[in-house]
């Protein structure tokens, strides 16, 4: 398998869904207000931070990009073709991976299982969502 042979249109067709998702999930849409109280910022504290994430943003992208192309090698190794298939890869990466690795902050930094379930369920839907587009183009 060489680096270069996975479908690039999927791989950005997942890592959008990831940021579009990451945006709705952390809104106030969703689990926004909840996330920023589990850090304990209030709304100026988020205003001030929110002013200089442009360079943020920006890394976000590619790390979505990296992330969404390292779940193409690993759908393309398990010859992965259907939505379901995607899906299955996408949530073993996630707890294999994401889930026990996030695992820490609540182990070891004294942050919350509610945070810990906010960050890590965006990661999972996110990771699914990629691995069935991946999968499934």
């Amino acid at each position: 398998m060489t680096l270069g042979d996975v479908n690039w249109v999927a791989v950005v067709v997942a890592a959008v869904i990831s940021i579009v998702l990451g945006f709705l999930w952390y809104s106030k849409v969703l689990f926004g207000k909840q996330w920023q109280a589990e850090h304990g910022w209030s709304d100026s504290d988020l205003k001030k931070k929110q002013k200089d994430m442009g360079p943020s943003y920006g890394l976000m992208i590619v790390g979505s990009l990296v992330a969404a192309y390292v779940l193409a090698l690993v759908v393309r190794a398990f010859s992965a073709s259907t939505t379901g298939n995607g899906v299955s890869i996408g949530f073993w990466v996630w707890l294999g991976f994401v889930a026990t690795t996030q695992l820490g902050k609540v182990l070891w930094e004294g942050k919350s299982w509610k945070l810990f379930s906010i960050d890590t369920g965006y990661s999972l839907v996110s990771y699914a969502l990629m691995g069935a587009v991946l999968a499934s183009l």
